[in-house]
Parts: structure tokens; sequence; C-alpha cells
């Protein structure tokens, strides 16, 4: 076991180790019943007290991960739960009676917007994942004109707690374009992704219950989960998705409520969850009854290799959550999410919708009906695959003149973001606060690990947005603040 502490960071020595051995726990390469160095041992071998090493094995045993032994001392416990093989269980319908809670309760805070402090007076936005304009402001206009005229008679112009019905056909034949064979009752609109899974959440979580998230993972995901009681279990992810070798033995310490994952083109990273490993967490779901709540916006972004079915297309027992969104390939600005899932979790959130919302702007659901209707949306989509496309490559050629000096990132296959390893000893927090200066807003990577302790050389950046003309002079921006970054930690 090899653990190096890095001595000129802000971060504890405790909290060092603990993500160290967290990680080769969860990646399997400290299996279940590997005996920890003594307290002593450790510190000496690193250079600590002795209670920096008794604070740091604690937190482990707090996680579940490791046990006291008499006589042994610590040892990797992430198996000690019957270690018997089970024997697979019939694919039978989920019972989401027993799943759903009885009552809910009022949030007591509101989000603060993560990326406020980077994004309010920047001109250029490489922060915000969030479709381009390329919808003609004719037809914008023909479209609203339209729908008035067509529902007059609609009182208030409201929709039904479920959604419109109309979308919800469209939105039903367009699931079964992509393998989805969901009816209009399994459908449920919301505004957007967020609202998705906050109305998720609410019905299914309560105080003390476990999820487990993808790390990294966007903030607005582990928040939510905090903020609702639930404890976050963040599971490392590689370039084939989450890591699934520990998976099993951790559903059944843990038991956790549902697994979420951001299976294709991932925030922050850009991975896209393989087919094996897509099918093996589907095939855990289903042994462990638990479900998988499955975030799919970017899905129609691909560039390389064509679309990835998703889980929900593979899903034959209705364990799966399925989040859709339209932030990232219509209007900015005209947010409409849709979950579609069992019926009778569909009826709950319609219930959520009932007494939090009353109605998702009636407005914004029919101009996406419309669009999907007449095939426009599929022609839309494709300008904006083009157009990002386009971005990426022109992003990622930006970011290789930085290679010289350390900065590494691979190119996604699709989705909107980069996910950017930093010269060494370089924070993004202070890269992101400097580039802010200059104009253009990042997001540090700090901000997508849950436990706050990863990510800190790491930013993110996102190229859906703006035009070649701004990205270009965005990226250039940020590569000057690098190299000055850079050049002044050299010189110390």
């Amino acid at each position: 076991m090899i653990i190096t502490l890095n001595k000129k960071r802000k971060i504890p020595y405790y909290h060092q180790i603990v993500e160290q051995i967290r990680r080769m726990i969860l990646k399997g390469e400290l299996p279940d019943g590997a005996v920890l160095p003594s307290e002593r041992k450790l510190a000496n071998r690193l250079d600590v007290h002795r209670n920096t090493v008794i604070r740091a094995y604690g937190s482990l045993k707090d996680m579940g991960l490791v046990k006291s032994v008499r006589g042994k001392g610590y040892e990797v416990s992430c198996g000690s739960v019957q270690d018997d093989e089970e024997k697979p269980k019939a694919q039978t319908e989920f019972n989401w009676s027993q799943l759903i809670k009885d009552e809910y309760q009022d949030m007591e805070e509101v989000y603060d917007d993560i990326y406020q402090d980077f994004s309010q007076g920047s001109r250029i936005s490489l922060s915000t994942g969030i479709a381009p304009f390329v919808y003609p402001k004719e037809d914008l206009g023909e479209d609203i004109a339209r729908i008035i005229d067509s529902s007059a008679l609609l009182p208030a112009y409201t929709a039904p707690y479920q959604g419109d019905l109309f979308l919800r056909q469209n939105l039903r034949d367009y699931f079964r374009l992509k393998g989805i064979g969901a009816g209009a009752g399994n459908i449920q609109v919301l505004t957007e992704t967020n609202q998705a899974l906050d109305f998720i959440i609410m019905a299914l979580i309560r105080p003390g219950d476990c999820v487990f998230v993808e790390e990294p993972c966007s903030p607005d995901v582990y928040r939510v989960i905090a903020l609702s009681g639930g404890e976050v279990f963040p599971i490392p992810i590689d370039e084939d998705g989450m890591v699934l070798d520990n998976l099993d033995r951790l559903i059944r310490k843990k038991s956790p409520k549902f697994i979420y994952v951001n299976s294709s083109y991932q925030d922050p990273t850009g991975h896209v969850m393989s087919i094996e490993r897509r099918k093996m967490l589907l095939e855990l779901s289903g042994k462990h009854s638990v479900p998988i709540v499955e975030d799919d916006a970017g899905s129609e972004l691909y560039y390389d290799g064509g679309a990835v079915p998703s889980i929900k297309s593979m899903d034959r027992t209705g364990s799966v959550i399925y989040i859709y969104s339209f932030s990232l390939t219509f209007l900015p600005g005209i947010s409409i999410a849709a979950v579609v899932a069992n019926k009778k979790l569909i009826h709950s959130l319609s219930y959520l919708v009932s007494i939090r919302v009353i109605s998702v702007s009636w407005l914004n659901q029919l101009l996406i009906a419309y669009n999907l209707q007449d095939g426009r949306y599929y022609k839309r989509v494709e300008e904006i695959r083009k157009h990002t496309e386009a971005n990426r490559d022109l992003l990622c050629s930006r970011l290789e003149l930085l290679e010289d000096i350390g900065v590494k990132f691979n190119v996604p296959d699709g989705g909107v973001y980069v996910w950017v390893s930093l010269p060494y000893g370089m924070s993004g927090m202070e890269v992101a606060r400097a580039v802010s200066r200059e104009g253009v807003s990042i997001v540090p990577g700090e901000l997508f690990y849950p436990l706050k302790n990863g990510g800190k050389e790491k930013i993110r950046l996102s190229f859906s947005y703006e035009s070649a003309a701004w990205l270009a002079e965005g990226a250039d921006r940020l590569i000057r603040v690098i190299r000055k970054l850079y050049k002044e930690k050299k010189n110390k």
C-alpha cells in the first residue's frame, strides 16, 4: 500500500490518507480482509504524528470501509457482510409501493448557484453547459403565435400536473426512437434536470438514507441529496464510467436507496459508461432491488462513434428512473425535462408538481411538442451538434498549446465539457479567480467532489454556448493566465 502526502497543499494530512485508502478500497486494490499498517508504522513511514493516522483510520471506520480487529489492528471490511454467492433473482417488477415514502418535507434552504461567483459579470462563459441559439427568431415568433391562437380557450394557459398530453405523446414517440418503450402515462414533465432529481429525492429519500453517486459529479447532485438528509456515498469513475468492481459488496453493506449515474458524456469528465458496465450495473440493480437514476441529458451530442444506448433502453424490470433534458439541445432559457419511470413514482412526482409548482410552463411544453411533431427538433439537434463539435475541436486545439507545461486533457467523444488537469501544484480555484478577472468564467474541479478532497488541480470547461470567435478569445485569455501562473510558481 503506497500513500504519498503532498505537504505543500492545504488539505489536512489525515484527509489525504483517508482519500487515498478509500480509493484503493473502492477500486479493489485493497481487497476485503486486507490488514492496514499499524498506526505507529504508517505514522513513521509518512513522517506524521500517530494521532493523524488514528484520526484517518477512525474516519474510514465511520465510513464503513475498515474495522478494528483485536490483535490485528485495522482491516478492510468492505465485504464484511455475508459474502456467500446469492442465486440470481428472477426479473420481477419493482415494488415501488415499498420504496416511495409516505410524506414529504419542505426544503428549508434554497440552493445558491455554485457557479455564480465565477460567471457574474463575465463576458465569455466557459463554465455553463447550455444550448447555443440556433433557433431562427422568425420561427420562434411564428411558433408562439401559433400556440396562442390554437389554444385560446385553455384556462389560464396551464398544463396538467403530469405535463401536457400532446407533449407526452410526442416524447413517447421520441423515446421509442432511443429504444425506450414508455407510454405517455410513464412520463412526467418538469422544468429541468435539477428539479427532476430534486422531486425524485423528495419522493424516495428519508433522512439517513444512503445514495451512491459518481465521483466526480455535478455539485447539484450531491448537494440536493445532502440537503434532503441523505448520505452521499461517492463511487470513483474511470474512462469507462462508474467503477463496479466492489459495488456488489458495497450495496449489501450500505443498502443505498438508489444509484445515480450520468451515463453518457458525464459531467464533468466527459466519460461514457461502457456497454459492459451498463449491463453489469443493471444486473446489480435487479439483484439487490436498488433503482438506478440515469441522467442522459447530453446523449444527443455525440461526435465520434455515434449514439450510445441508454441503460433505460436495456431495462426490463422498471428499475431505471430515466431523466432526459432539452437544456443542451433546444433554446437557451427554454428548459424542459422528462422523467420516464414506473407509474407509481410518476403519480408521486405529479403530486409534488401540484403542491410545489402548480404547472410546468405551458408555452415551453408546446414549443418543444410542435418541434418534435414536425421534425424540426431533430434538425436543430444536428445544427447544435455541428456547432458544439466544431467548438470542441477549437477549444482542444487551443489547450494543446499548454501541453508543454504539463496541462493534460482527453478530447471528449461527445457532450459539452472538457476536464482539464493543470500543471503540478496549480490550483483550479486560483485559475478560476484569475481568469474571472480577465472576463472569462470557468469552474474549478474541487466543486465536483462531494467530500471536498479531490480535483484541486483540475478545471471544467464548457464549449457549448459561445460562438467560435468568443470561444477562441476566452481560451486564449485562459492560456495566458495559466502560463503566467506557471511562470510565477516556477520562479519562486
